[in-house]
């Protein structure tokens, strides 16, 4: 059993990284709280050799990124070497871009590309990670499997692994230890979100254990499948639109988790 290092995902934090200034503050702010791993995404422009140094005076490192799916079709090279830069070892996508869901074929041949840059990497001492939301669940067009029974069923496990967002799983309707379960052995990051459905019916993210996902189950299972990382992402609807506050609040109960 591996207990996860515990983390927090930069795009909940997006507003304030994206000045290499403002990107060496947050992180200061982020090691003051005791946090000492982080995943880069949605940053600014910043030069990975700057990132370096920002990450390197706060005493922090990098476990996974998420990129765009056009950087990595059209100038992969680029992004390994970025990674080798600030000491990252795992290339993440946010989401398949629109015209790579829906169908069969579209999914399948998304799959390809993906196999195509997991290769590349894999050579280069990297993994390709694949971070879902709510639509991979659901069934395709022309199909009664989804996007994720053929990411899962039909993709390498050495090419392509997960980044499962507990929260997205559990809003598709689906029960996110099981989905865990089904993923063993292909995931490095775990993220950490928590929601409720409000009076109006509309989904609402909220601060870590304030919502509607059974986050003590997910953290055991995460230990119990030996997945190494979990980080905190929070989208929007941060309280009193505050983003480090929400930070701060979800950091303190990931570590009462971790000390149960």
């Amino acid at each position: 059993m591996l207990k996860p290092v515990m983390g927090i995902q930069l795009y909940t934090l997006r507003d304030y990284c994206q000045t290499a200034e403002d990107f060496i503050s947050t992180l200061q702010k982020l090691a003051e709280m005791g946090v000492r791993d982080v995943q880069i995404s949605a940053i600014g422009d910043i030069p990975a050799e700057k990132q370096k140094e920002a990450l390197d005076s706060a005493g922090i490192k990098v476990c996974v990124t998420h990129k765009s799916f056009e950087k990595m079709t059209k100038d992969l090279n680029s992004l390994i070497s970025e990674h080798k830069t600030i000491g990252c070892d795992a290339l993440g996508l946010g989401a398949a871009p629109p015209e790579c869901r829906g169908t069969t074929d579209r999914v399948r041949d998304f799959i390809k590309t993906l196999s195509l840059i997991g290769k590349e990497l894999k050579a280069n001492g990297m993994t390709f990670n694949y971070h879902n939301h709510d639509f991979e669940f659901k069934s395709l067009e022309d199909s009664r499997k989804t996007m994720m029974d053929l990411l899962l069923n039909e993709s390498d496990p050495e090419l392509i692994h997960f980044i499962p967002d507990v929260a997205w799983i559990h809003y598709a309707g689906f029960n996110p230890v099981e989905v865990l379960e089904k993923m063993k052995g292909r995931v490095k990051v775990l993220h950490f979100k928590d929601y409720i459905i409000d009076r109006d019916e509309n989904r609402k993210f909220v601060s870590l254990g304030k919502g509607k996902v059974d986050l003590k189950a997910c953290y055991e299972a995460a230990a119990d499948l030996d997945i190494p990382y979990i980080m905190y992402e929070q989208d929007c609807d941060w309280i009193n639109g505050d983003a480090f506050e929400a930070t701060r609040q979800s950091w303190e109960y990931m570590k009462e988790l971790e000390n149960q």
